[in-house]
Protein backbone atom coordinates (compact mmCIF):
# COMPACT_ATOMS: atom_id res chain seq x y z
CA UNK A 1 0.00 0.00 0.00
CA UNK A 2 2.54 2.53 1.12
CA UNK A 3 5.25 0.94 -0.98
CA UNK A 4 8.11 2.60 0.84
CA UNK A 5 9.01 -0.62 2.60
CA UNK A 6 8.79 -4.38 2.38
CA UNK A 7 8.25 -7.43 4.51
CA UNK A 8 10.53 -8.20 7.48
CA UNK A 9 14.25 -7.74 6.89
CA UNK A 10 15.23 -11.28 5.80
CA UNK A 11 15.94 -13.17 2.61
CA UNK A 12 12.16 -13.44 2.25
CA UNK A 13 11.85 -9.64 2.15
CA UNK A 14 13.52 -9.65 -1.26
CA UNK A 15 10.75 -11.87 -2.55
CA UNK A 16 7.88 -10.21 -0.78
CA UNK A 17 7.30 -7.08 -2.75
CA UNK A 18 9.41 -6.98 -5.87
CA UNK A 19 6.99 -4.48 -7.37
CA UNK A 20 8.26 -3.80 -10.86
CA UNK A 21 5.97 -1.12 -12.18
CA UNK A 22 5.60 1.07 -15.28
CA UNK A 23 5.52 4.83 -15.43
CA UNK A 24 2.39 6.89 -15.90
CA UNK A 25 3.52 10.52 -15.74
CA UNK A 26 0.07 11.91 -16.42
CA UNK A 27 -2.11 12.88 -13.49
CA UNK A 28 -5.82 12.73 -12.94
CA UNK A 29 -8.14 10.19 -14.49
CA UNK A 30 -6.32 9.73 -17.79
CA UNK A 31 -6.56 6.13 -18.96
CA UNK A 32 -8.55 4.88 -15.98
CA UNK A 33 -11.80 2.99 -16.13
CA UNK A 34 -14.88 5.16 -16.17
CA UNK A 35 -15.59 6.62 -12.72
CA UNK A 36 -19.22 5.63 -13.28
CA UNK A 37 -18.27 1.96 -13.60
CA UNK A 38 -16.00 0.26 -11.10
CA UNK A 39 -13.58 -2.47 -12.30
CA UNK A 40 -15.16 -5.91 -11.98
CA UNK A 41 -12.97 -8.38 -13.86
CA UNK A 42 -9.29 -9.23 -14.09
CA UNK A 43 -7.54 -8.07 -17.23
CA UNK A 44 -4.01 -7.24 -18.28
CA UNK A 45 -3.62 -3.49 -18.53
CA UNK A 46 -0.63 -1.71 -20.04
CA UNK A 47 1.06 -1.42 -16.68
CA UNK A 48 0.94 -5.18 -16.10
CA UNK A 49 2.65 -5.76 -19.46
CA UNK A 50 5.37 -3.12 -19.01
CA UNK A 51 6.00 -4.54 -15.54
CA UNK A 52 7.74 -7.50 -17.19
CA UNK A 53 10.66 -5.26 -18.26
CA UNK A 54 12.58 -5.72 -14.98
CA UNK A 55 12.20 -9.49 -15.34
CA UNK A 56 14.50 -9.39 -18.39
CA UNK A 57 17.73 -8.70 -16.42
CA UNK A 58 16.89 -11.59 -14.11
CA UNK A 59 16.75 -14.16 -16.92
CA UNK A 60 20.52 -14.48 -17.61
CA UNK A 61 21.28 -14.61 -13.89
CA UNK A 62 18.57 -17.23 -13.41
CA UNK A 63 19.93 -19.31 -16.30
CA UNK A 64 23.45 -19.10 -14.86
CA UNK A 65 22.18 -20.13 -11.44
CA UNK A 66 20.21 -23.02 -12.89
CA UNK A 67 23.28 -24.15 -14.88
CA UNK A 68 25.29 -24.33 -11.66
CA UNK A 69 22.59 -26.37 -9.96
CA UNK A 70 22.35 -28.58 -13.06
CA UNK A 71 26.12 -29.07 -13.09
CA UNK A 72 25.88 -30.48 -9.56
CA UNK A 73 22.85 -32.61 -10.41
CA UNK A 74 24.45 -34.34 -13.41
CA UNK A 75 27.16 -35.68 -11.15
CA UNK A 76 24.47 -38.02 -9.80
CA UNK A 77 21.87 -38.32 -12.57
CA UNK A 78 22.06 -37.22 -16.20
CA UNK A 79 19.37 -34.76 -17.23
CA UNK A 80 19.49 -32.49 -20.30
CA UNK A 81 19.90 -28.89 -19.24
CA UNK A 82 16.95 -27.58 -21.34
CA UNK A 83 14.69 -30.13 -19.64
CA UNK A 84 16.03 -29.25 -16.18
CA UNK A 85 15.72 -25.49 -16.70
CA UNK A 86 12.33 -25.79 -18.40
CA UNK A 87 10.94 -27.90 -15.58
CA UNK A 88 12.27 -25.44 -12.97
CA UNK A 89 10.71 -22.51 -14.80
CA UNK A 90 7.40 -24.34 -15.22
CA UNK A 91 7.26 -25.05 -11.49
CA UNK A 92 6.84 -21.29 -11.02
CA UNK A 93 3.32 -21.67 -12.36
CA UNK A 94 2.46 -23.33 -9.05
CA UNK A 95 2.91 -19.96 -7.32
CA UNK A 96 -0.32 -18.88 -9.01
CA UNK A 97 -2.27 -21.74 -7.42
CA UNK A 98 -4.39 -20.60 -4.51
CA UNK A 99 -3.44 -23.52 -2.26
CA UNK A 100 0.27 -23.07 -2.96
CA UNK A 101 -0.08 -19.39 -2.11
CA UNK A 102 -1.90 -20.26 1.08
CA UNK A 103 0.49 -22.90 2.39
CA UNK A 104 3.81 -22.15 0.65
CA UNK A 105 4.07 -18.63 -0.77
CA UNK A 106 2.70 -17.06 2.40
CA UNK A 107 5.50 -18.58 4.46
CA UNK A 108 8.08 -17.94 1.76
CA UNK A 109 7.24 -14.25 2.01
CA UNK A 110 7.59 -14.26 5.79
CA UNK A 111 3.85 -13.93 6.44
CA UNK A 112 1.46 -16.00 8.54
CA UNK A 113 -2.21 -16.82 8.96
CA UNK A 114 -4.17 -14.12 10.80
CA UNK A 115 -5.29 -14.70 14.36
CA UNK A 116 -9.01 -15.01 15.03
CA UNK A 117 -9.23 -11.33 15.97
CA UNK A 118 -7.19 -10.25 12.93
CA UNK A 119 -9.24 -12.50 10.65
CA UNK A 120 -12.47 -10.91 11.83
CA UNK A 121 -11.11 -7.44 11.05
CA UNK A 122 -9.67 -8.42 7.68
CA UNK A 123 -12.70 -10.44 6.61
CA UNK A 124 -15.10 -7.56 7.21
CA UNK A 125 -12.96 -5.08 5.27
CA UNK A 126 -12.38 -7.61 2.49
CA UNK A 127 -16.10 -8.39 2.26
CA UNK A 128 -16.85 -4.71 1.63
CA UNK A 129 -14.16 -4.46 -1.02
CA UNK A 130 -14.98 -7.63 -2.95
CA UNK A 131 -18.70 -6.94 -2.75
CA UNK A 132 -18.15 -3.65 -4.57
CA UNK A 133 -16.80 -5.49 -7.64
CA UNK A 134 -18.83 -8.67 -7.38
CA UNK A 135 -15.81 -10.84 -6.55
CA UNK A 136 -15.89 -13.97 -4.39
CA UNK A 137 -13.93 -13.14 -1.21
CA UNK A 138 -13.16 -16.84 -0.64
CA UNK A 139 -11.11 -17.01 -3.83
CA UNK A 140 -8.40 -14.92 -2.17
CA UNK A 141 -5.91 -15.66 0.60
CA UNK A 142 -5.48 -13.09 3.37
CA UNK A 143 -2.29 -13.18 5.40
CA UNK A 144 -0.43 -11.04 7.94
CA UNK A 145 3.20 -10.14 8.40
CA UNK A 146 4.37 -8.85 11.74
CA UNK A 147 5.64 -5.32 11.37
CA UNK A 148 5.48 -2.01 13.23
CA UNK A 149 4.87 -0.16 9.95
CA UNK A 150 1.79 0.54 7.82
CA UNK A 151 2.05 -1.59 4.72
CA UNK A 152 0.34 -4.18 2.53
CA UNK A 153 1.10 -5.96 -0.74
CA UNK A 154 -0.41 -8.36 -3.24
CA UNK A 155 1.30 -11.36 -4.81
CA UNK A 156 0.47 -14.33 -7.00
CA UNK A 157 -3.09 -14.34 -8.21
CA UNK A 158 -4.91 -14.49 -4.90
CA UNK A 159 -2.66 -13.44 -2.03
CA UNK A 160 -3.12 -10.20 -0.08
CA UNK A 161 -0.77 -9.56 2.84
CA UNK A 162 -1.34 -6.79 5.40
CA UNK A 163 0.99 -5.70 8.19
CA UNK A 164 -0.10 -6.35 11.77
CA UNK A 165 0.42 -2.66 12.51
CA UNK A 166 -2.04 -1.69 9.77
CA UNK A 167 -4.65 -4.10 11.11
CA UNK A 168 -4.41 -2.82 14.65
CA UNK A 169 -3.93 0.90 13.98
CA UNK A 170 -6.00 1.80 10.92
CA UNK A 171 -9.70 2.48 11.18
CA UNK A 172 -12.04 0.09 9.41
CA UNK A 173 -12.54 2.55 6.53
CA UNK A 174 -8.80 3.14 6.16
CA UNK A 175 -8.18 -0.62 6.09
CA UNK A 176 -10.86 -0.93 3.42
CA UNK A 177 -8.99 1.63 1.32
CA UNK A 178 -5.74 -0.31 1.68
CA UNK A 179 -7.31 -3.63 0.76
CA UNK A 180 -9.17 -2.10 -2.19
CA UNK A 181 -5.79 -0.95 -3.51
CA UNK A 182 -4.37 -4.49 -3.27
CA UNK A 183 -7.45 -5.98 -4.92
CA UNK A 184 -6.97 -3.56 -7.81
CA UNK A 185 -3.43 -4.89 -8.28
CA UNK A 186 -4.99 -8.33 -8.74
CA UNK A 187 -7.72 -7.01 -11.05
CA UNK A 188 -5.10 -5.26 -13.18
CA UNK A 189 -2.92 -8.42 -13.19
CA UNK A 190 -0.04 -6.33 -11.85
CA UNK A 191 1.10 -9.21 -9.65
CA UNK A 192 1.90 -11.57 -12.54
CA UNK A 193 5.28 -10.00 -13.36
CA UNK A 194 5.99 -9.67 -9.63
CA UNK A 195 5.40 -13.39 -9.08
CA UNK A 196 7.55 -14.39 -12.07
CA UNK A 197 10.33 -12.14 -10.76
CA UNK A 198 10.02 -13.66 -7.28
CA UNK A 199 10.42 -17.15 -8.72
CA UNK A 200 13.40 -16.23 -10.89
CA UNK A 201 15.08 -14.41 -8.01
CA UNK A 202 15.06 -17.37 -5.62
CA UNK A 203 18.00 -19.39 -7.08
CA UNK A 204 19.93 -16.19 -7.79
CA UNK A 205 19.64 -15.08 -4.17
CA UNK A 206 20.48 -18.54 -2.88
CA UNK A 207 23.70 -18.73 -4.93
CA UNK A 208 24.68 -15.17 -4.05
CA UNK A 209 24.32 -15.94 -0.37
CA UNK A 210 26.15 -19.26 -0.69
CA UNK A 211 28.98 -17.52 -2.52
CA UNK A 212 29.31 -14.83 0.12
CA UNK A 213 29.26 -17.43 2.90
CA UNK A 214 31.93 -19.55 1.20
CA UNK A 215 33.97 -16.43 0.57
CA UNK A 216 34.05 -15.75 4.32
CA UNK A 217 35.12 -19.35 4.96
CA UNK A 218 37.89 -19.05 2.35
CA UNK A 219 39.10 -15.80 3.88
CA UNK A 220 39.23 -17.38 7.35
CA UNK A 221 41.16 -20.37 5.98
CA UNK A 222 43.52 -18.04 4.14
CA UNK A 223 44.26 -16.15 7.34
CA UNK A 224 45.22 -19.45 8.99
CA UNK A 225 47.56 -20.39 6.13
CA UNK A 226 49.12 -16.95 5.79
CA UNK A 227 51.38 -17.49 8.77
CA UNK A 228 52.72 -20.81 7.45
CA UNK A 229 52.80 -21.44 3.72
CA UNK A 230 52.75 -19.07 0.75
CA UNK A 231 51.11 -21.33 -1.86
CA UNK A 232 48.03 -22.30 0.20
CA UNK A 233 47.58 -18.66 1.19
CA UNK A 234 47.73 -17.57 -2.45
CA UNK A 235 45.26 -20.27 -3.42
CA UNK A 236 42.96 -19.15 -0.62
CA UNK A 237 43.05 -15.56 -1.84
CA UNK A 238 42.23 -16.71 -5.38
CA UNK A 239 39.30 -18.84 -4.20
CA UNK A 240 37.94 -16.06 -1.99
CA UNK A 241 38.29 -13.57 -4.84
CA UNK A 242 36.54 -15.86 -7.30
CA UNK A 243 33.65 -16.51 -4.91
CA UNK A 244 33.31 -12.80 -4.24
CA UNK A 245 33.23 -12.04 -7.96
CA UNK A 246 30.56 -14.66 -8.64
CA UNK A 247 28.42 -13.43 -5.77
CA UNK A 248 28.63 -9.83 -6.88
CA UNK A 249 27.78 -10.75 -10.46
CA UNK A 250 24.53 -12.29 -9.23
CA UNK A 251 23.86 -9.28 -7.01
CA UNK A 252 24.56 -6.98 -9.95
CA UNK A 253 21.81 -8.64 -11.99
CA UNK A 254 19.40 -8.26 -9.07
CA UNK A 255 20.34 -4.61 -8.76
CA UNK A 256 19.95 -4.08 -12.51
CA UNK A 257 16.47 -5.55 -12.26
CA UNK A 258 15.67 -3.10 -9.49
CA UNK A 259 17.01 -0.19 -11.52
CA UNK A 260 14.91 -1.30 -14.47
CA UNK A 261 11.89 -1.38 -12.20
CA UNK A 262 12.57 2.15 -11.08
CA UNK A 263 13.20 3.24 -14.68
CA UNK A 264 9.89 1.97 -16.00
CA UNK A 265 8.32 3.75 -13.07
CA UNK A 266 5.58 3.43 -10.57
CA UNK A 267 2.56 3.49 -12.82
CA UNK A 268 0.87 0.35 -11.50
CA UNK A 269 0.60 2.02 -8.08
CA UNK A 270 -1.02 5.06 -9.63
CA UNK A 271 -3.21 2.83 -11.78
CA UNK A 272 -4.39 0.84 -8.75
CA UNK A 273 -5.15 4.12 -6.95
CA UNK A 274 -7.22 5.27 -9.92
CA UNK A 275 -9.14 2.00 -9.91
CA UNK A 276 -9.80 2.40 -6.17
CA UNK A 277 -11.33 5.82 -6.84
CA UNK A 278 -13.48 4.28 -9.59
CA UNK A 279 -14.65 1.61 -7.12
CA UNK A 280 -15.78 4.32 -4.74
CA UNK A 281 -13.13 3.80 -2.07
CA UNK A 282 -10.97 6.81 -2.92
CA UNK A 283 -11.68 8.69 0.32
CA UNK A 284 -10.80 5.61 2.38
CA UNK A 285 -7.48 5.15 0.58
CA UNK A 286 -6.74 8.86 0.87
CA UNK A 287 -7.29 8.71 4.63
CA UNK A 288 -5.05 5.63 4.92
CA UNK A 289 -2.24 7.41 3.09
CA UNK A 290 -2.71 10.40 5.34
CA UNK A 291 -2.31 8.04 8.30
CA UNK A 292 0.95 6.83 6.77
CA UNK A 293 2.25 10.36 6.49
CA UNK A 294 0.98 11.26 9.95
CA UNK A 295 2.76 8.27 11.45
CA UNK A 296 6.00 9.35 9.76
CA UNK A 297 6.30 5.94 8.11
CA UNK A 298 7.90 7.10 4.87
CA UNK A 299 11.60 6.35 4.81
CA UNK A 300 14.34 5.20 2.54
CA UNK A 301 15.33 1.55 2.02
CA UNK A 302 17.16 -0.37 4.71
CA UNK A 303 19.82 -2.47 3.06
CA UNK A 304 20.27 -4.00 -0.38
CA UNK A 305 17.23 -6.25 -0.18
CA UNK A 306 14.82 -3.35 0.24
CA UNK A 307 16.59 -1.28 -2.41
CA UNK A 308 15.92 -4.13 -4.84
CA UNK A 309 12.23 -4.50 -4.05
CA UNK A 310 11.24 -0.86 -3.73
CA UNK A 311 9.80 1.09 -6.62
CA UNK A 312 6.76 2.79 -5.11
CA UNK A 313 6.01 6.51 -5.29
CA UNK A 314 5.90 8.51 -2.06
CA UNK A 315 2.58 8.83 -0.24
CA UNK A 316 2.43 12.59 -0.79
CA UNK A 317 2.53 12.10 -4.58
CA UNK A 318 -0.18 9.49 -4.47
CA UNK A 319 -2.30 11.70 -2.22
CA UNK A 320 -2.11 14.58 -4.69
CA UNK A 321 -3.21 12.36 -7.56
CA UNK A 322 -6.04 10.78 -5.56
CA UNK A 323 -7.31 14.22 -4.59
CA UNK A 324 -7.26 15.24 -8.26
CA UNK A 325 -9.12 12.07 -9.24
CA UNK A 326 -11.76 12.61 -6.56
CA UNK A 327 -12.32 16.17 -7.77
CA UNK A 328 -12.67 14.88 -11.33
CA UNK A 329 -15.25 12.31 -10.23
CA UNK A 330 -17.25 14.96 -8.40
CA UNK A 331 -17.28 17.17 -11.52
CA UNK A 332 -18.57 14.28 -13.65
CA UNK A 333 -21.51 13.59 -11.38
Amino acid sequence: MNGSRTTPNSVQSLLACMVLTPTDPAGGLSGMVSPRRSPRARRFDGHALVAFAPVVPLLPAWLAAMWLFWWILVRFAWTPFPLFAGAAFALGVLLFDRNVQKFVLTRLLGARRPTREEAATLDEAWRRVTQAVGANPRRFVLAVFDSDELNAFASGGHLVVVSSYAIHNLTEDELVGVMAHELCHHLGMHTVALTVAQWLAIPVIVLARIGLSLQRVAEAATEAFTRREGIPATAGHLVAGALTAVSWVFLAFLTLSRWTGNLVGKGSEFRADEMVVAMGFGPQLRDALRAVRGAGDERGPRGWRERIVMSHPPARTRLARIEADLRAVRRMR
